[in-house]
């Protein structure tokens, strides 16, 4: 069993949602031993820019056309990231909310893997999915909460959300599930982390 764990945050020790991953995996590895992780994280990896050499060597690989130097060694690079996901069983994502949505490095890397014929197909009129994932974690943490109640307006986790269970479904992930957790910069923060935790090591057994 291989499990690919996207990091996207850049915080290290001090990161809530890498904490909860962190104990949803030793869960994991309690359970299945000879579990392997290949963690990837967004801010230690070097993406590569998709740029106009990305772009330019994913329209001539389409066309069937050669490519220059620096377009072959982008392309190169693309592919060694989309192979980390075809060699997956199961996908862990920890994701904390920037500006209501998602890190930017995070699309990073999805705007790089997503390519026709490494994670999805494409026969011009039709998508279909290439990976034969079982099941994947997205961990969502927030800062604050959404609190209407008390005359709160700032929208939860569906935005953020609801994109990265389309993303994961497109590529072939079958069953996708979500720990939400809010309140990690205040007061409160130590229970909901440990809350989280919790679930997330609930969770493991059957993953």
């Amino acid at each position: 069993m291989r499990v690919l764990n996207i990091v996207s945050s850049p915080r290290g020790p001090r990161s809530a949602s890498i904490a909860i991953a962190d104990a949803f995996l030793d869960a994991c590895r309690a359970v299945h031993p000879s579990l392997e992780v290949d963690t990837l994280n967004v801010w230690d990896e070097a993406l590569p820019e998709f740029d106009s050499q990305a772009i330019g060597a994913k329209y001539k690989r389409v066309a069937g056309e050669p490519m220059n130097s620096v377009e072959a060694a982008t392309w190169n690079r693309i592919t060694a990231l989309a192979q980390r996901f075809q060699q997956a069983d199961r996908i862990v994502i920890g994701v904390p909310m920037w500006n209501f949505g998602y890190p930017y490095k995070l699309k990073q890397l999805i705007d790089l893997v997503s390519q026709r014929n490494l994670l999805f197909s494409f026969d011009g009129k039709s998508y279909g999915p290439l990976l034969q994932i079982t099941r994947a974690l997205v961990i969502h943490v927030r800062g604050q909460s959404q609190d209407k109640a008390a005359g709160g307006d700032t929208p939860g986790f569906t935005h953020q959300a609801d994109y990265l269970d389309f993303w994961l479904a497109f590529i072939g992930v079958t069953d996708i599930r979500r720990i939400q957790v809010e309140h990690t910069w205040d007061a409160l923060a130590p229970a909901t982390i440990e809350q989280g935790k919790a679930e997330a090591i609930a969770m493991a057994r059957n993953f």
